[in-house]
């Protein structure tokens, strides 16, 4: 029977290489770090900041024709070698579908940062023109941070554009196979590191305004799922030098998913965001430059809110042109994006007219801390234990996340990992039929009522991206399904699981108000 010990021998040399791989493949990336911040200055002082946008588009080496117009990179497609090195080398599109590698670039994409000192504490905000980043890869940079500059805390979030490249690894040539670039991973952490360090040095005396629409937008967004709940709010933060009254950066929030040119568009591109971003800098002029809003100058950063649901252009939802009343852009295009990009700048502007009293001094608050969040979704698993995820975790199936609050002036930010429903935001969390948990609602009272200022922010894909967190009294994975529907849900398949939500809001409370 030497053969069967041979087999024995053989069988458990396979388990310990298997343990040993998934050992090393799962490890926690930073098992050294831990956040619990918590800082209340003692009195009002003066606001500083200084503002910044360093590039972070990625080189797309060779180019492609997609003869049968599936936004797919088949067998036969035919490719140009710019680079002469014999192979093909794709720029794998973030969002949608796999398989769906760049030809080309719309715009640029952007790590745009504003750097704000109040007091002896000082906070850096990066927002990157990617579908998210992993709380591995920020930790990373706030590390390289650390060594160079004194920053008390580093929050860096996503647009999530869906016309970016690949970060998070889910949609490369095939489900099995990762799309992330680790040297285009790393070139966006050293780029992201001298963005903060320019914003830094850039910094001077400034006075700060808040200024919102609370509705005006609700005709530019659909909730694609029930119950159609959406946060139409238009928010603005304008900081301006204290002397020269002149902008040194303006903050935007909205919810929507920007992926309004949809998925077969193929260049790279920051979608809406990008022509948002232009009117408020550079403002809008008509097609006989005519001009109809002045630019404010200065550096626009575009923060996302609550998009689960989710928060939409569908290819059916309609946009008015800007210029004319009687084009109504429905099918997807640069054209449809732009048009939605310069009616939120023309509602931002209107806003900005009528400003809160600009503040020159303020106290400031500031809450983070390290969260886990249970990795309950098998297919995000074996996605983790392939290579597709690049990240580690920090116990049984959990990942470390983060959640922060942070309070000046008028105003009150919550920073989350998540693409959020906004029911346990906003409100309108209900506990339908066939749901497949307790019918009772965990997330209550929303958000907002447990925060007190005028202007309150909730700012999604934030320090990491862990998808989509719905209502507990509303995760439906299995059949029947909720409202009558024949197939599951889309914000399922791309959840960590049915505790997310509960887990999330617990979180985000204690730094409200920690007991």
């Amino acid at each position: 029977m030497i053969w069967v010990k041979r087999l024995i021998i053989v069988l458990l040399l396979f388990c310990f290489l298997i343990a040993l791989y998934l050992f090393i493949q799962l490890k926690d990336r930073h098992p050294d770090y831990n956040l619990d911040l918590a800082y209340q200055s003692s009195q009002e002082s003066s606001i500083y900041a200084g503002f910044d946008a360093t590039v972070i588009t990625p080189l797309v080496p060779d180019e492609w024709i997609d003869k049968n117009n599936n936004a797919r990179f088949d067998e036969d497609e035919e490719w140009v070698d710019k680079n002469n090195n014999g192979i093909f080398d794709p720029v794998w599109i973030a969002g949608f579908h796999n398989n769906r590698p760049a030809q080309g670039v719309n715009d640029d994409l952007w790590a745009r940062t504003v750097v704000v000192q109040i007091g002896d504490f000082t906070f850096s905000w990066t927002v990157l023109d990617l579908i998210g980043y992993t709380n591995d890869q920020i930790i990373s940079i706030r590390k390289q941070i650390k060594k160079e500059l004194p920053i008390d805390y580093v929050i860096i979030a996503s647009t999530h554009t869906h016309e970016g490249p690949d970060v998070l690894g889910m949609w490369g040539p095939s489900n099995f196979t990762s799309g992330i670039d680790k040297d285009y991973v790393d070139f966006i952490n050293d780029q992201v590191v001298e963005s903060v360090k320019k914003a830094f040095h850039k910094k001077e005396a400034s006075y700060v305004s808040f200024s919102e629409d609370k509705d005006g937008a609700a005709y530019l967004v659909e909730d694609s799922r029930p119950p159609f709940v959406i946060d139409p709010s238009l928010k603005m933060v304008q900081f301006q030098n204290a002397s020269r009254n002149t902008t040194l950066g303006t903050i935007v929030y909205w919810s929507n998913h920007p992926e309004t040119t949809w998925s077969e568009n193929l260049l790279i591109t920051s979608d809406f965001v990008h022509y948002l971003r232009e009117g408020i800098e550079k403002g809008i002029r008509s097609p006989v430059d005519n001009v109809i809003y002045k630019g404010l100058g200065g550096t626009c950063l575009f923060v996302n809110g609550s998009i689960g649901g989710l928060m939409t252009t569908s290819p059916d939802f309609p946009i008015q042109s800007v210029f004319s009343d009687s084009i109504l852009l429905e099918a997807p295009s640069f054209a449809k994006a732009e048009a939605q990009g310069l009616r939120l700048a023309m509602l931002a502007h209107n806003a900005i007219s009528n400003s809160s009293e600009p503040i020159k001094s303020s106290e400031l608050t500031v809450r983070a801390k390290s969260i886990d969040i249970p990795l309950d979704n098998k297919l995000y698993r074996l996605a983790a234990a392939l290579n597709i995820f690049d990240r580690g975790l920090t116990g049984w199936w959990k990942m470390r996340s983060e959640v922060a609050y942070l309070s000046f002036g008028p105003a009150e930010f919550l920073f989350h990992p998540a693409e959020i429903y906004p029911e346990i935001v906003i409100g309108g969390v209900e506990s339908p039929a066939n749901a497949d948990l307790d019918d009772t609602i965990l997330e209550t009272p929303p958000l907002i009522d447990l925060m007190s200022k005028p202007y309150k922010f909730v700012c999604g894909l934030s320090n990491d991206m862990i998808g989509y967190v719905i209502p507990t009294s509303q995760w439906d994975a299995d059949a029947p399904y909720t409202y009558g529907k024949e197939s599951s849900h889309y914000g399922e398949v791309n959840s960590c699981g049915p505790e997310s939500a509960a887990v999330l809001y617990e979180s985000l409370k204690s730094v409200i108000s920690p007991e």
